[in-house]
């Protein structure tokens, strides 16, 4: 079954429109990627100030391709004109699925 990498952001709050904007621009950056199934930028409501974003993968292996291509060009640079990171920490989850449901059809 898949699995899936769930990486916990800290966000202060005057950082959270940038972050959903950055987010926002990134359209299209990992849904072509090789065993990509989903993605979810999960907005905290109460009582944290951690996005969650939540990405399914067909196998670890497709995760890690997409880790060592397309999404370390993204994170890759840094110095002058690179913009500061909206979140001031990050924790990745992995877990893999067990079991799941979807909605039965009428």
């Amino acid at each position: 079954m898949s699995i899936v990498k769930i990486n916990a952001l800290t966000v202060p709050a005057e950082q959270r429109e940038v972050l959903e904007k950055r987010f926002a621009a990134r359209a299209g950056a990992v849904e072509n990627s090789d065993g990509f199934e989903w993605f979810e930028l999960l907005r905290p409501l109460e009582g944290t100030d951690q996005y969650l974003v939540y990405t399914r993968w067909r196998s670890e292996e497709d995760f890690k391709n997409w880790m060592a291509g397309s999404m370390r060009e993204a994170h890759q640079g840094g110095g002058e004109g690179r913009p500061q990171p909206a979140a001031t920490g990050s924790t990745l989850w992995s877990f893999e699925v067990v079991q799941q449901a979807a909605p039965q059809q009428a």
